[in-house]
């Protein structure tokens, strides 16, 4: 009896321990965490234009740029009109409204694929629509209002089977493909959630066209239908899902195991990207999900992360897009769990 008395103190002891150890390698990550976002946040403070834009390093001044940053802010718990960055907010929040052209476009130089400069600006747009007061606010929602048009309308342009329901480079593009819809679908829904009308029908549209583009053998998900499925992807495809109300649906469920299985690695082209994608996906997944991820990218990042409080990508465009670009993505993902970003909300 007194043996199994003592064995049981032993490892009722050794639990105890383990716990507390956990709890205190979580309370200093947490603290890396911390000091991490506000290194970033200070970098992109210092980055800004004079304009009031931020850029990418290969195209200059960017509707796309600058709504990154503005989101990262708020993501780190910055708002617009106050504190020691609202007037920068403000600056940068302007010159975005500013550049809203006669078809409704929110970009500044038009590329090969402005809707992913729009649908970025539509969404932090409509991220921030609530943040606003007096004439900006009410700028800020004519212009919301009338980028939605655009991303609906592009949605709408006749397609063949494969292509329906998502978006691609441009407004009359006729093919699609997830990484674009990607974007065009977060700026829906946080429209939606701040009273813009989107009918359910364009919603459920996007959907079927998210699931079509499972990755082969319906695993993961891919560029466009019967690709290659990929980290990067597959975290678009499952925060697409969620967003739109299919939580926890088998097609998610199966993404979010290969995910697991197959984990971002810091090697990948689109490393910031992904980052941003399996980052808030698998945290509204939730769970094990989460937790496991949160447990890959996150030390990842923050071992990452420059002196000067940037991060820099090392492969393909988004070297070239520069440090506000990954920077950017890079506080968006580390700052999932503090939840400031209405979209961030489970």
């Amino acid at each position: 009896m007194m043996r199994w008395l003592i064995v049981c103190i032993v490892l009722v002891f050794s639990v105890s321990t383990q716990t507390r150890c956990w709890a205190q390698e979580l309370d200093q990550q947490k603290k890396q965490l911390d000091e991490g976002i506000q290194r970033a946040i200070q970098f992109l403070s210092i980055s800004q234009q004079p304009s009031g834009a931020w850029s990418f390093n290969s195209y200059g001044e960017s509707t796309a740029a600058t709504s990154l940053a503005i989101m990262a802010f708020m993501a780190a718990g910055y708002v617009p009109e106050e504190g020691p960055y609202g007037e920068q907010m403000n600056k940068g929040i302007d010159w975005v409204l500013s550049h809203q052209a006669a078809n409704g476009l929110v970009v500044h130089h038009k590329s090969h694929g402005p809707m992913y400069s729009h649908g970025i600006s539509t969404l932090m747009l409509a991220e921030v629509a609530g943040m606003l007061k007096g004439e900006r606010e009410k700028k800020c929602r004519q212009v919301l209002e009338r980028a939605v048009k655009v991303i609906i309308s592009a949605q709408d342009v006749a397609k063949d089977k494969r292509n329906a329901g998502g978006w691609r480079y441009s407004q009359t593009s006729k093919d699609s493909d997830l990484s674009v819809t990607g974007w065009q679908l977060l700026a829906l829904r946080a429209a939606k959630n701040i009273g813009c009308d989107i009918s359910a029908d364009h919603i459920d549209r996007a959907v079927a066209y998210v699931r079509h583009c499972r990755g082969r053998n319906n695993v993961g998900f891919a560029y466009q239908p019967g690709g290659a499925p990929s980290a990067t992807r597959t975290g678009t495809g499952i925060l697409a899902l969620e967003i739109c109300g299919k939580h926890h649906t088998r097609d998610a469920l199966e993404a979010g195991d290969y995910l697991v299985q197959h984990p971002l690695r810091p090697d990948e082209f689109y490393y910031y990207y992904g980052a941003y994608y399996c980052s808030v996906g698998m945290f509204k997944m939730g769970g094990e999900y989460w937790k496991k991820t949160r447990a890959a990218i996150i030390p990842q990042l923050l071992e990452m992360q420059k002196h000067d409080g940037s991060w820099l990508a090392t492969k393909g465009s988004e070297k070239g897009a520069g440090k506000v670009y990954s920077t950017s993505l890079a506080v968006l993902a580390l700052a999932v769990e503090y939840q400031y970003l209405p979209i961030y909300q489970r």
